[in-house]
């Protein structure tokens, strides 16, 4: 696990206390679990140096365990020089079963690093890092040594610019081959789930428009035949638990805002791979900034339907995600404190995102919904809504609220599990994603594709005059997450993660994932069907 690499370097630096001193880390970085510090390399710019000492060292027995368990799991450390990220093993394993004397595998800690640097002008654009196998000493014996560490570095001129500096970790991230099959696969899903939401769109216009023409034209008998003129009366009638429905309006309103936000910071160039903790401290501070987005989306349409009680739905739209979110950070941290892992938050760090919460969010909060409250719109329903409720009839398991879920939530996810998996590979397996143009069209195909199932499948269930459309567009929008986190489940297991702290994480961090966008596709599922059913409704004749 990288936290357990990283900690285990900071420790080996750390033998060298009077040199080395800790770095002052960004809220982000923190958020992050870097613990960073200067290394005792000195790598002047443009000055070449062979063989370079670095220190002496006696090595002890644990710590020559420790090496022998990083160098067996591939840990490598991680450096940066300007910015610029680079890499090296700390060691290396030979298997000496063709002995037959069962000693098994030899183990090898590195003790010189070959750094190689480029530039143009004044200014850095690339630097690299190889631990050289021919610079080793066996340690397999576990007995303490005296190792002397060495360093090289050479600079090299280049007439590569300044500004393309980062394609290089772009172009290493995916293969041209790899590209191309993610291209491929991409357009693939996207050409299937295009002609077959194309042909559902014909049909359902078709009928749709067949339906419009034969209500206006009054006739009584033709009315008969179909059903969701018939609850007319009912369609508009608020849903029970109206204050948490609004919440969720408010709250995935907010985290849409949010992931907008996010693309557009990559767009620009300030979200890239390596922009160390830019993303965490991009979520906390749009958590904060945005809050008012959540208050004013509940309150407002709360406002539409009842004079009093907008003050409850804005206190759900503020906690709904955060009381979570707040509570699994919780657990986290207090498991990474009892393991003593980098990833346990500061004190200091703690009590400044409560306050910026407190102080910040919580009256940006409450201004957004005063707001919202102020300046909301008296809803005008096509029709009068009945005092007592259409009997619904029944109905096949299909049209029930599981059924459309299955449906509504197997067709997004099966068009957007490419991408998901590529993903998972770069938040778990640290295979850095830097197509961020695939995973925007991604995300515009899945919020596509939820609007455009949500206003079909609420045609189809008032059209078996059954009204209760409110939660059920919230189930049916939310379902693509509930099939993320089962293939959450489903790629752990076909991972070499293990162990109590790395599955906890693991699990944590991904329902708090799946429960964001769950509210996010929920409010974009409602918010369509509710233009849908608005707009048939006054384009037919109320009686």
């Amino acid at each position: 696990m990288l936290h357990l690499s990283i900690s285990l370097i900071h420790n080996f630096f750390n033998y060298f206390s009077d040199q080395v001193i800790p770095k002052k880390e960004t809220l982000g970085e923190v958020l992050n679990g870097d613990r960073l510090t200067n290394t005792v390399y000195n790598l002047n710019f443009r000055e070449d140096k062979v063989d370079q000492l670095l220190c002496y060292k006696k090595l002890k027995l644990d710590e020559i365990t420790k090496f022998i368990t990083a160098i067996d799991a591939d840990y490598y450390f991680q450096m940066y020089y300007d910015d610029l990220p680079l890499w090296g093993f700390i060691g290396k394993t030979e298997d000496n079963n063709w002995a037959g004397d069962g000693s098994g595998p030899a183990y090898y800690l590195f003790t010189h690093v070959q750094f190689d640097a480029f530039y143009n002008s004044d200014q850095v654009i690339e630097i690299r890092a190889f631990s050289d196998p021919n610079h080793a000493v066996d340690i397999t014996d576990k007995t303490e040594i005296d190792v002397k560490f060495t360093y090289s570095i050479n600079w090299n001129s280049t007439t590569s610019e300044y500004k393309n500096r980062m394609n290089k970790y772009s172009k290493a991230s995916l293969l041209s081959t790899q590209r191309q099959i993610h291209w491929f696969s991409f357009v693939n899903s996207v050409v299937i789930v295009v002609l077959l939401m194309g042909v559902l769109i014909l049909l359902f216009m078709r009928h749709l428009k067949n339906d419009l023409k034969k209500y206006s034209s009054g006739d009584e008998e033709q009315d008969k035949e179909f059903g969701w003129k018939y609850v007319h009366g009912d369609v508009f009638r608020c849903p029970s638990r109206m204050a948490l429905f609004c919440g969720i309006l408010g709250t995935g309103t907010q985290l849409l805002t949010i992931i907008c936000l996010l693309f557009l910071l990559a767009f620009f160039g300030v979200l890239y791979p390596y922009s160390r903790g830019t993303i965490s401290t991009s979520l906390v501070l749009f958590s904060i900034l945005t809050a008012p987005i959540a208050g004013f989306n509940a309150s407002s349409f709360f406002g539409q339907f009842f004079e009093t009680g907008w003050e409850k739905c804005v206190l759900l739209s503020g906690i709904l995600y955060s009381g979570p979110l707040f509570i699994t950070m919780f657990l986290l941290n207090t498991i990474s404190v009892s393991i003593g892992a980098t990833t346990a938050l500061p004190f200091g760090t703690i009590v400044v995102i409560i306050l910026a919460y407190t102080f910040i969010a919580i009256p940006l909060l409450a201004f957004g919904g005063i707001m919202g409250y102020r300046f909301r719109s008296k809803f005008q329903a096509p029709s009068a809504t009945k005092i007592s409720p259409r009997e619904i009839p029944s109905l096949t398991w299909s049209r029930k609220t599981p059924g459309q879920m299955l449906i509504a939530g197997l067709l997004p996810f099966s068009a957007i599990v490419l991408e998901l998996h590529s993903s998972y590979a770069t938040v778990w397996s640290y295979k850095i994603l830097t197509l961020p143009s695939i995973l925007f069209m991604t995300f515009v195909l899945l919020v596509v594709l939820t609007s455009l199932l949500s206003v079909g499948l609420t045609y189809i269930q008032l059209a078996v005059e059954d009204h209760q459309w409110w939660w059920r567009s919230i189930w049916r929008g939310g379902s693509v997450a509930i099939f993320m986190f089962g293939y959450c489940i489903y790629y752990y297991s076909r991972s070499n993660m293990s162990g109590f702290m790395q599955s906890t994480f693991f699990f944590c961090y991904n329902f708090l994932f799946c429960y964001a966008l769950f509210l996010m596709l929920a409010t974009i599922s409602f918010r369509s069907s509710w233009l849908f059913v608005q707009h048939i409704y006054n384009a037919v004749k109320s009686e």
